[in-house]
C-alpha cells in the first residue's frame, strides 16, 4: 500500500517532467500544435488511469464475492447478548440448538449482505472502464492521425 501512495504522490510530479520535455522538444512546432499534443497526451494518461483503477476495483470486488469478508461476532458473544436480552427479543427460554441456529443464520446473512455490496461494486466498478474507454480509443486514434501529419 506503501509503494501505491507514493507512486500516486508522485505521478504528478513525473507527468509535469515529460509535459516540459516534450514541450522543450517540439518547440519548432509551434505553440498551438504543442497544446494540443500536450492535452491529447493528458486525457490518454487520464483515461488510461481510469481503466487501470476500474480494473483493480472489479479484481477486488471479485475477490469479496468469491470470499465475502466481514465482521462476525463470535458464538460465546452472541450468545451471552442474546441471554442479556441485548438482541431486542426475549431469548432466555431458548435451547443452545436454537441459539446456535440463529449465530448460523446471522453469519449466513452477512456472508449475503457481503456478497450483494461485492455485486454492486462490481457494477459501479464497470463504470471506471466502459466509460472512458471509448475516449481513451477516440484520443489515440487523434494522437495517432497528429502524428502522421
Amino acid at each position: 500500500m506503501a509503494i501505491f501512495s507514493l507512486l500516486i504522490l508522485f505521478l504528478p510530479v513525473i507527468l509535469i517532467v515529460f509535459v516540459i520535455a516534450y514541450a522543450v522538444k517540439n518547440k519548432e512546432m509551434g505553440d498551438e500544435a504543442v497544446i494540443r499534443h500536450l492535452y491529447t497526451y493528458l486525457v490518454l494518461f487520464a483515461t488510461l488511469m481510469m481503466v487501470i483503477g476500474g480494473g483493480i476495483s472489479i479484481f477486488m470486488a471479485a475477490a469479496d464475492l468469491v470470499s465475502p469478508q466481514g465482521y462476525y461476532q463470535s458464538y460465546q458473544d452472541y450468545k451471552q447478548n442474546s441471554e442479556n436480552g441485548k438482541m431486542g427479543e426475549n431469548n432466555e427460554n431458548k435451547t443452545e440448538a436454537e441459539i446456535r441456529e440463529d449465530y448460523n443464520q446471522l453469519v449466513k446473512d452477512e456472508k449475503s449482505r457481503e456478497r450483494e455490496r461485492a455485486k454492486n461494486q462490481i457494477i459501479k466498478s464497470l463504470g471506471f472502464i466502459v466509460i472512458p474507454l471509448p475516449v481513451f480509443f477516440y484520443f489515440n486514434n487523434m494522437r495517432k492521425k497528429q502524428s502522421d501529419i
